[in-house]
């Protein structure tokens, strides 16, 4: 089987200036593959490449074993770039109906798709009439009319309320679960936590990590709110040795899985100390996000 996304040194110049440095991306099948990176970093101009709207200046790219822009390519891929752009006068669905004899689908599939976006009950409202998360769902709608094995998603949640980014998640998830793979970019990092089984980070153009989201956020350490703080970092270093144990923020940080905090909480109380808090210390995907590109939290995107 052909990968979905193969990349290799991808790069687009636009004179002097260097927008995608060398990317080399591979996205499996069947995976949520998360795209991060700050404002500039050049995350669309990576995913227009791919599909073929912008020129790359070198490198290759494959999808689904395809040349972008090739008629065996676009069959199998459905897109949803920057945002959406439907005629404004006509409705969701008859929006959807053009689009469907372009693709010559059947207009069984535009209700299918209106109803997975959960916008049948709006279906006949005129286009304009749409707040910014329908369209932005009616663009989801319009990439999915074919079916297809690759779906790239700029900024799915655009414009969504929290319950309609919720419905878009499990859309996602279920997308992935029947064997749809799904490569979407998102400033949303608690949002890619959620989703993605890997994640790629870029900046300034270069691809500065790429992971699971398990493995980005580093081994899981274990807190210990305890009394007296001296008597039980002691205690923890001639458990567990001196490299494995800091004094963070008033309370001990544990290189240790949180199943064998048990065991430490013994030997600690039966030292004479009294232990309050026990719980595992993990860095979520935004520190790592900040951590690898040098961003503040503003300059996300």
């Amino acid at each position: 089987m052909s990968l979905p996304v193969e990349t290799d040194r991808l790069t687009k110049r636009y004179g002097e200036l260097v927008a995608v440095d060398e990317v080399t991306l591979t996205v499996r099948p069947g995976e949520i593959y998360g795209f991060l990176g700050p404002n500039g970093a050049g995350k669309t101009t990576t995913l227009r490449m791919l599909l073929g709207l912008v020129r790359a200046s070198s490198g290759s790219v494959r999808l689904l074993g395809s040349a972008p822009g090739s008629p065996g390519h676009l069959e199998r891929v459905g897109a949803l770039i920057e945002g959406p752009g439907f005629w404004p006068y006509l409705s969701g669905r008859d929006n959807l109906k053009v689009l469907a004899r372009y693709a010559k689908v059947g207009a069984s599939d535009v209700d299918r798709v209106l109803d997975l976006v959960d916008l049948t009950d709006r279906a006949g409202d005129r286009y304009r009439t749409y707040s910014l998360g329908m369209k932005q769902r009616l663009g989801v709608a319009a990439a999915l009319l074919k079916d297809p094995r690759l779906l790239i998603l700029d900024e799915p949640t655009n414009g969504l309320d929290p319950a309609g980014m919720a419905d878009m998640r499990a859309l996602i998830r279920k997308l992935g679960a029947d064997g749809c793979t799904v490569l979407l970019s998102s400033h949303l990092l608690s949002e890619v936590q959620q989703i993605c089984d890997r994640v790629a980070v870029i900046a300034k153009g270069r691809i500065v990590a790429e992971s699971t989201v398990a493995e980005l956020r580093g081994d899981v350490r274990v807190k210990v709110v305890a009394d007296p703080l001296p008597l039980a970092a002691e205690t923890a270093r001639a458990l567990l040795g001196a490299d494995k144990v800091a004094v963070e923020d008033g309370a001990l940080a544990l290189d240790l899985e949180p199943a064998h905090a048990g065991r430490v909480n013994r030997e600690l109380v039966t030292a004479g100390v009294n232990v309050t808090e026990i719980r595992p210390l993990e860095r979520d995907l935004e520190q790592v996000f900040f951590e690898l590109t040098g961003q503040g939290e503003g300059n996300v995107g």
